[in-house]
């Protein structure tokens, strides 16, 4: 292998890094929650005002651009323990209690 072969080896990995990082890093924030029970759309808000959202079983706040579950009363926790989402295309879901948080 030669000095040049290794330097195009080289630049292909720094720019494929580059990529990865760009796309992985900075997710398309997304500005509205829906919020779903049963299939059935109850809300959609915005991702930029603050409030707290009781459902039946689960309790959902929107706070500073992001949305999480911060209370439910299924077994598991698991949308509890979820991080708070900002970015479209995320989601939480709920399986116990059929509520989805998505944002668009």
């Amino acid at each position: 292998m030669k000095k040049g072969d290794i330097a195009v080896i080289l630049s292909v990995l720094a720019v494929t890094a580059a990529a990865f990082c760009i796309i992985r890093f900075t997710g398309v924030r997304g500005t509205t929650v829906k919020i779903s029970q049963n299939n059935t759309t109850l809300y959609e808000l915005s991702l930029f005002e603050d409030k707290k959202i009781a459902l039946s079983g689960n309790t959902v706040e929107i706070k500073n651009g992001a949305v999480s579950v911060i209370s439910a009363d299924c077994k598991n926790q698991i949308c509890v323990n979820h991080k708070a989402i900002s970015k479209k295309g995320e989601s939480i879901a709920c399986l116990p209690n059929k509520v989805i948080v998505e944002i668009e």
